[in-house]
């Protein structure tokens, strides 16, 4: 695959020899050679996002991405093929020529990212920089066969990174595998204070993240796949649930609307603040399908913009309750794999298909990974993505990892604290929680009770609260509970706060392990009123008077 216009520029032998002889060999990275897509600065080279017109000026910096990476050992090899301005989802927008998926010619290698993309799947780097704001990292590498993961924003530094959406631009790694992704990603997290938009990695997750995934949730509706990526969806589902404990259908029409908005509401108009100076005057150096789109941005009116900020933040709004209940969610990558000339012949439209599945993830502060999903019946590539909320990159990350059959580290011993099962008002989100949180607590998992369990509204005054009795005669299904890491000293703290007939004792859970909880006597529920239907607490709160 090397005759492909995989570079906008290589390095030469004896630069890259020179970067190597300089790499630590203890660091973590030493000697891993390493593509970096061309939007990103590296020092002495001119930085081009396709646009031949900025070849002759070379950057007086590498971004910061690039930085961390030479720190950490690695050595970079030469700079890669895209979309350009980073404004696209397919690999052909571009002068030096379009990219194709290395298992087909015929077929789009997905883009922005595509020079970076096949670099990897070609097996000429194992490691790979590149740029998600729409999906430009992981459509490439669904497209391609390979892990592309796009961090929570914020958490890898866009400092010498040519913007395409400064607000959602996102520093991306395409790996082959998801260990390969580990120690990159682990290098590129760094809070840089030349960055604006740049978050640190929280000491402790946000409280509705869970260390060990084990509820994904999947779309509930049809998807409009292409007929051989509807197979191999069907495939992945039957798949997850080897990988996942449960797997919950849930609602994803606002994730989607919420996507729509990025090409079809105002954000063009930060592509046209970004790179808009670049589009004029019109030649042979621009790609015309870009110049098109970004010039859009130019007549959007300020009232647009906050009239879409504010549909922004109603969607937002009504896709959060469904990471109440669940860790992930998966969806394919992208609904197809379109030819070169299927492209051609509808640029604009083929080009925001391939998005339906990528565009919302930045626009909701989500992180997601990119992994390979086997192929369609035609031999083609077929990928999914996993995505969580903000900051839950780490347990992600294993999720894909069991996904890919790699391996994942058991989770580490807490010396001094205890799991915890709660049912009810403690359960992340409601109004007790923050007790948990109080006491040092974290959530370990979600889960539900082994069979034989019923779960009741005790009466009584204050903050409603459940009591969950193993009667016997419970849902093969079990309760939701979820199993929080807490100090020894703080479960007694807890305790002296739970009325009776409320008390501590062991929960079978559906893994087979027990672990103490909340329990109510049996005695204590004669005259409560069973819940047990709705299968949980948060549910039957959306059900009681």
């Amino acid at each position: 695959m090397t005759d492909q216009p995989l570079w906008t520029l290589q390095l030469g032998h004896s630069e890259v020899d020179e970067l190597a002889a300089r790499a630590d060999p203890e660091a973590p990275l030493a000697g891993v050679r390493f593509a970096i897509k061309d939007n990103i600065d590296l020092a002495g080279h001119p930085t081009t996002a396709a646009c031949p017109a900025l070849a002759a000026k070379p950057a007086g910096a590498s971004a910061t991405a690039v930085r961390l990476l030479l720190e950490a050992g690695a050595v970079p090899v030469g700079k890669t093929n895209l979309d350009q301005f980073a404004t696209g989802l397919v690999g052909t927008r571009s002068p030096y020529g379009a990219c194709h998926s290395v298992a087909s010619p015929a077929h789009v290698s997905g883009g922005s990212s595509s020079g970076s993309a096949v670099a990897v799947a070609s097996g000429l780097v194992p490691l790979a920089l590149a740029t998600d704001t729409a999906g430009s990292g992981r459509v490439p590498a669904a497209c391609n066969g390979i892990v592309g993961v796009k961090p929570t924003r914020g958490l890898v530094s866009t400092t010498g990174v040519l913007p395409a959406v400064a607000d959602l631009d996102c520093v991306t790694t395409l790996t082959a595998t998801v260990s390969a992704a580990r120690p990159a990603l682990a290098a590129l997290t760094w809070a840089d204070p030349n960055d604006p938009r740049s978050r640190p990695m929280p000491p402790r997750a946000p409280a509705a993240v869970a260390a060990r995934m084990r509820v994904v949730a999947v779309p509930d509706m049809a998807l409009e796949l292409d007929p051989p990526h509807q197979e191999a969806w069907t495939a992945a589902l039957d798949r997850l649930r080897g990988v996942a404990a449960h797997v919950v259908p849930v609602d994803v029409a606002a994730f989607l609307e919420a996507g729509r908005l990025l090409y079809e509401g105002p954000w063009l108009a930060a592509r046209y603040a970004a790179v808009g100076g670049h589009l004029e005057p019109d030649g042979p150096h621009l790609d015309p399908t870009v110049r098109r789109i970004v010039l859009r941005g130019r007549d959007i009116a300020g009232a647009e913009v906050f009239a879409g900020l504010e549909r922004l933040a109603t969607l937002r709004r009504q896709t959060e309750p469904v990471w109440a209940d669940v860790d992930a969610l998966m969806l394919p990558t992208t609904p197809g794999h379109p030819t070169i000339a299927e492209v051609a012949a509808d640029p604009v439209g083929v080009n925001a298909r391939l998005g339906r599945f990528t565009t919302f993830a930045n626009l909701l502060d989500l992180c997601a990974v990119a992994v390979p999903a086997g192929e369609r019946a035609d031999g083609l590539p077929f990928g999914v993505q996993f995505v969580a909320p903000a900051f839950a990159d780490a347990p992600l990350l294993d999720l894909a990892a069991a996904w890919c059959g790699e391996p994942v580290a058991p989770p580490a011993a807490t010396a001094g604290s205890t799991l915890l099962a709660v049912a009810g008002a403690h359960l992340s989100g409601l109004p007790l929680n923050g007790e948990l949180l109080a006491a040092g607590g974290r959530l370990e998992f979600r889960a539900r009770t082994a069979p034989g369990y019923r779960l009741y509204r005790l009466s009584g005054p204050g903050v409603p609260r459940p009591g969950l009795v193993r009667t016997g005669d419970g849902p093969a299904g079990g309760i939701a509970v979820e199993v929080w890491q807490v100090p020894h000293q703080a479960v007694g703290l807890l305790l002296e706060t739970v009325p009776a007939p409320l008390g501590l004792g062991r929960i079978a859970l559906d893994d087979g392990t027990a672990v103490v909880g909340f329990l109510a006597a049996e005695h204590g529920v004669r005259d409560a009123r069973d819940v047990t239907a709705a299968g949980g607490w948060r549910a039957a709160l959306g059900q009681l008077p």
